[in-house]
Order: C-alpha cells, then structure tokens, then sequence
C-alpha cells in the first residue's frame, strides 16, 4: 500500500492524509470563492482516496472511483477547483478539452493522448523530486570533478597538493574563481529534429533507432570552453541525471498515474447534442463513445508501457448553455454519478474575489507595482464599485463571471501602470470616485464596452 503525499507539510502544502473534508473544503476556499457544493463534492471524492489507499489491496481494487461532472457559467471556478484539488493531492494533474478530440478515422487527437501526457506529467513530476533528493550529492561530485579540471592529478600525492586542493576548493565556493577558463567535456546534443508518426503511433519506441544513430541523439561527447561559473552549473546538471535512476522513476510515474491520477476534461458541453436536435452528431458522439472506455477503465498503451485507467478520477466540466448533461450519451452519463451545479456569481462574490483568496486580483496589482515603489490601496467603496461595474457588464453583454474582473482592473489601472516608473507621487489611492471616472463613460455606452470590457 502507497500513499503519495507531499514530502513535508508547509503551510500551502498540508499532509492530505491529515485533512478531513471539511479541511479540505477550507484549503480550497483559500483560493475559490463560494460554490460551496462543488467544494464539498470534491473533498469527498479526494479524501476516499485516500481512504481507499488504506483498504486491503483486494478490497481496494473493487473500489472505483466517483467522477464529477460540474455544470455552471465560464469563470465561477471549475477549472481552479480542479487545479486546487490536484496540487493539494500531490496527483499527476490534467486540464485537456473534450473538444480537442476527434473520432478515431479522422484527422486530429485520439483521446488516449490525455493518458500518455499524464503519464509524462508524473514523469517530471517524480524526477524533479528525485533531483531535489540527489542535489546535494551531484553538487559534491561536481564540485570534485571541477577541481580535478583544475588540478590535474599528480603523479604522487602529497599533504602539500592536498592542501593545495583545499585552497583552491575554498576560492571556488567564495567565488573567487568564476571567470577562469576550463575545458569540459560537454555531451553533443547534435542536432534537433522532429519524428512524424502517423495518428495514434505517437509512442513509437525510437531505443533502436537511437541504438542505430548514437550520433543524432547525442552520444558523442566534445571539449568545451567555458567560464567556471558555467561549467560548475553543467557539471551539476550531469551529475543530477546520472544518479537519478530513470527506470524507478517511470516506474513510480505509472504507479502514481494509475493510483491517484486526476484528468479535468473541460468543455465536455461541446460534444453533447443540441438542443431541439435529434441528439448528437455522428463525430460529436463518436468522441463520447471513444472518451467511454477510457473513463469506465481500460488499459492504454505508452512509450513508458501499460497504464490501466480504472483508478483515475476524471473531473468534467462544462457551461451547458445549450446543450444539457442528459445530451451526453447514456453510458458516459452514467460514469459520472456525481453531479454539481455551480452559481453564478453575484456582486458580493466580486467584492471576496478581489481580496480574500491568496492570489486575490488586487494583492496581484499591488505587488507588480511594488517593485517600482508605487503604493497602491484601494477603499471599500472603490471595491463596491469595481465589482458593481462587473456585474452590469456580465448582465448586459456576455456573462464571463470572474474573469470579467481581470479587464475592468486592466482598464481601471491602465493609466497608473503606463506612469508607474515616473510617478512622483508614489503613492496611489484608488476611490469610487476614480473607479468612475475610469470606467463610467465605458460601460454606458453599449458598443464599447462590449469591445474594451
């Protein structure tokens, strides 16, 4: 029994295992206003599996997995929720669009695609926290190796060489060095190409095409100039990859993949039916029909080997303006058993959107503007107003939900951020009285604001 968990708990990383629903549901509000069911929906699913992790293996095999499928208007947070969820987890994570795909017999991506990209995903997700536990030992080997650049070895050693040695690694770690000049071996990369393969072949083992042309793939090695600054840095690198063991990580990848994988497949609305039509087209329903196995479980070949899907817990998401979940084919409707709706976002919801979360708009604002010493505050009535000006837009023109706030504030701060650099008067005050002047004239008229806003 494997339970993946973050290596240590920080305050932005908790131990998942440690979190009850409800602390998940707080986690996740530290970054996503309201939605509260989808929240809870999500939380759930997250902490039975962990739950199923801890069960006997013949137990744990028969327990699959609860997909959701969340429905609301673009910008109310189904894509963050998702996002959230997997960096809480420490899962391999995918955002891809159902739309992308296409029916197997046409040109485009086949949907086991999103299986191989997350399995690369875990892949770097693995080696970079195997290169996190090897960097201390690569910068010690590396270190030795520059020195013997240096220092070519004596033909008797001697306590006055070795001191010699000491001196010299001293000068290198203060720095002293950096500009001298060394020759390195350096690994020829040789040159850069691109193998086309037919559709659904992107896979293909290319280890005996390597085996045939050690050359192109980089197998020869040259000397090289370079700074000691720089050749410590490309020593480092060589060092990381030679100690990290390729095979165990593919092998965890896959391990980490099939047991607490994640795949957010958005906009799954456009491959539904159309309302007042006789159900899906031909190629939106074969999309649905391929995208079925895949999600009910089934096994997907890659250039890493065979990955099962049984245990991946798929996150769909789409705005269903037109078309509805009941569109969906039967059998990929059932595979989604847990439904939620998700509101749309009123002006209240504005006002907590830019200053509550972590990554709150305006803490984004006033930070950027900060390294160039501009103070900049915002009152609460310029708050109300901002998020006022959002709602009407939304109202009268297309409803975006939060990201609707992101061009009203582009627009709001335009002129301090052009000034920023030569403002003399450093510090910055935003009021409702501002927020009107700014925008007021925009959003009354129509047309324009359906352009700038």
């Amino acid at each position: 029994m494997v339970i993946y968990l973050p290596a240590q708990a920080t305050e932005d990383t908790p131990v998942l295992d440690e979190l009850t629903p409800r602390e998940i549901v707080r986690e996740l509000d530290k970054y996503v206003i309201g939605q509260a069911a989808a929240k809870r929906a999500v939380a759930i699913a997250l902490r039975n599996r962990v739950r199923r992790q801890k069960l006997d293996p013949d137990m744990a095999e028969d327990v699959m997995p609860k997909n959701i499928l969340m429905m609301g208007p673009t910008g109310v947070g189904k894509t963050e929720i998702a996002r959230r969820l997997a960096k809480l987890s420490n899962s391999p994570f995918l955002k891809v669009e159902a739309s992308k795909f296409t029916e197997v017999g046409y040109v485009g991506r086949d949907v086991e695609s999103m299986i191989r990209d997350l399995v690369e995903t875990a892949i770097d997700m693995v080696r970079d926290e195997r290169l996190d536990e090897v960097e201390e030992r690569a910068e010690q080997q590396a270190e030795e190796k520059l020195l013997d650049l240096l220092m070519p070895a004596q033909p008797e050693e001697s306590e006055s060489l070795e001191r010699t040695r000491e001196k010299l690694r001293e000068r290198l770690r203060a720095g002293k060095i950096d500009d001298r000049m060394v020759e390195v071996d350096v690994r020829d990369r040789g040159p850069t190409f691109e193998i086309s393969t037919p559709n659904g072949m992107e896979d293909m083992d290319l280890t005996s095409l390597k085996d045939v042309l050690p050359g192109l793939f980089g197998g020869r090695t040259r000397k090289r100039k370079m700074r000691v600054a720089e050749a410590i840095d490309y020593l480092i690198q060589e060092e990381e990859q030679k100690l990290v063991d390729m095979d165990q990580v593919t092998r965890i990848a896959i391990e980490r993949v099939e047991r607490s994988g994640m795949i957010f497949l958005d906009e799954i609305d456009k491959i539904a039916g159309r309302e007042g039509g006789h159900g899906p087209d031909v190629s939106r329903e074969g999309v649905q029909r391929d995208i079925l196995p895949i999600v009910e479980g089934t096994t997907v070949n890659t250039r890493y080997g065979f990955v099962r899907t049984d245990h991946i817990l798929f996150v769909a998401a789409g705005a269903f303006h037109v078309s509805k979940p009941s569109d969906l084919i039967p059998e990929l409707q059932g595979r989604f058993p847990i439904r939620v709706e998700l509101k749309s976002l009123s002006e209240a919801d504005f006002i907590r959107i830019l200053t509550e979360p972590k990554n709150a708009l305006i803490k984004q604002y006033q930070a950027l503007l900060d390294t160039e010493g501009v103070k900049l505050t915002f009152t609460q009535d310029a708050l109300e107003e901002i998020a006022g000006f959002a709602a009407r837009v939304n109202e009268s023109t297309e409803n975006i939900g939060a990201r609707r706030l992101h061009t009203i504030l582009e627009k709001l701060l335009e002129e301090v951020s052009f000034e920023g650099p030569d403002l003399k008067r450093k510090n910055v005050k935003v009021d409702a009285v501002y927020v009107r002047k700014q925008l007021a004239e925009i959003v009354k008229d129509q047309d324009l604001s359906r352009y700038i806003l």
